[in-house]
């Protein structure tokens, strides 16, 4: 692979620089996968280089989604009328009944769906092996038994199969068996997704649970298997609206265990107190934020003003196809942005640089691979999107990178590369196996829906 882009208004997102490095006439040269060099002006005479020009179109990194579920991808408009846990069972009403097959395509067909969409790269938990269950006073109303392994296995495939590249996170399903079979469970899917092309699997990690989890334990349990195994941990923490106290009396776990530090991140972070904030931060503990889910089910508006300030490391994601619907990075920018201004009255407490930033280096940083995503730089993947504000067109760019935050969107969004290589032209993917995910899902998933009462 040796491409030269010529012509792009390019936004390397480089903090270092006024505008995140914006350049009005830049390039971009990528050999092998990866970008050998940038600049602006006049673009360098490259011996076999396939020449890209973009014609003032803008060249940006492609979004990293921190925070994802893409097996979800053919079950969204289920429980608009609920809040967390209801549109959990809704949901799950469904892709409980699906079978390892299913679950492959839905996951293969959430992958390419955010790649069509700009989204290079996701942090993606695993559906775990014990079904969901509904809540009751923070834990399961019941525990039901183990999936077999391939229910998990088949998402790894869905995802190396896609193109994206991928953070796979796999739950510990620590309320069946004994210390040593789940730390066996875990160890088969961090060796099968360790098993994968390594510049596509970027890491592997827990899903923490200790949230939902009923043993007093679950956070020591964690701190080993993240030892053991070499792994981060993210954990869906202090999401929801309901049982606040019990949510927040179950981050003192963490602490006594000693996981706050950068390899635990916690998921959502909403319904926090100064003191939780101020200690996550000093533990070095990072947060990924999903604002578009979190208003979707009601949730709530973390405090990034105070989470930011505290030092924390932040990232952005775009949680399930099934509660963003559309999983649209732009359309997540702009909500988390408005969400916090409308919160604070301070047009300066989130600028549009500031969440195209968390959208992609920030969520690097916090997902600990900004050595080889995040941003345009040498040596860095060469996983780009290419996005014409002139069709439609938005007007004048008074201010380039703001422009493109705020006026862009999918419909201005016409290539998306990863490594150099193409991989959607206009909204449609160039994967082979497009076509195939789409019919599976439809066949697969409607199925089930005859079969069982689905609740919607």
């Amino acid at each position: 692979m040796n491409l030269l882009v010529t012509n792009a208004r390019l936004v390397p997102v480089n903090p270092a620089l006024p505008d995140l490095g914006y350049l009005e006439r830049g390039w971009l040269h990528v050999k092998d996968g990866r970008i050998e060099a940038i600049g602006e002006g006049d673009a360098p005479a490259v011996d076999g280089a396939k020449i890209l020009d973009v014609d003032g179109s803008f060249v940006a990194p492609g979004f990293i989604s921190s925070h994802s579920h893409l097996f979800t991808s053919g079950s969204r408009g289920l429980g608009v009328d609920q809040t967390l846990y209801g549109w959990c069972t809704s949901m799950f009403s469904l892709l409980r009944h699906a079978s390892p097959e299913a679950i492959y395509w839905s996951t293969l067909h959430g992958s390419l769906d955010f790649l069509v969409n700009g989204v290079t790269t996701a942090f993606d938990f695993t559906d775990p092996r014990i079904p969901w269950e509904p809540m009751v006073a923070g834990e399961r109303a019941k525990v039901g038994q183990l999936r077999d392994i391939a229910w998990q296995l088949s998402q790894i495939d869905g995802k190396a199969d896609s193109g994206i590249r991928y953070l796979n996170a796999t739950g510990l399903d620590d309320a069946q068996g004994t210390d040593e079979q789940i730390f066996d469970r875990l160890g088969e899917a961090v060796a099968h997704a360790r098993g994968k092309d390594a510049d596509r699997m970027l890491g592997a990690a827990i899903m923490g649970a200790v949230q939902w989890s009923s043993r007093p334990d679950a956070a020591e349990l964690e701190v080993e298997a993240m030892r053991r195994f070499g792994i981060t941990n993210q954990a869906h923490f202090l999401e929801t609206r309901e049982e606040v106290d019990v949510q927040r009396a179950k981050f003192d776990l963490y602490v006594r265990a000693g996981a706050l530090g950068p390899d635990l991140v916690f998921g959502h972070f909403i319904q926090t107190t100064p003191q939780i904030i101020e200690t996550a931060a000093a533990g070095g503990s990072g947060m990924s934020w999903q604002p578009a889910s979190n208003g979707r089910l009601a949730s709530g508006v973390a405090d990034l003003p105070a989470i930011r300030a505290a030092g924390m490391t932040v990232g952005m994601g775009l949680d399930d196809q099934a509660c963003t619907d559309i999983a649209d990075p732009w359309q997540n920018m702009r909500m988390g942005m408005y969400m916090v201004r409308a919160q604070t009255g301070d047009p300066l407490s989130m600028m549009p640089e500031d969440v195209l930033e968390l959208h992609t280096l920030g969520s690097a940083r916090v997902l600990q691979v900004d050595d080889r995503v995040g941003s345009l730089e040498p040596g860095k993947f060469a996983d780009f999107v290419v996005v014409d504000p002139r069709t439609p067109d938005i007007g004048p760019l008074w201010n380039p990178v703001r422009s493109y935050v705020l006026a862009c969107g999918l419909r201005n969004l016409k290539q998306v590369y990863v490594g150099g290589v193409l991989q959607a032209q206009d909204g449609v993917s160039t994967s082979p196996l497009a076509e195939e995910a789409s019919a599976k899902i439809h066949e697969l998933l409607p199925a089930i829906d005859r079969e069982h009462d689905i609740i919607r």
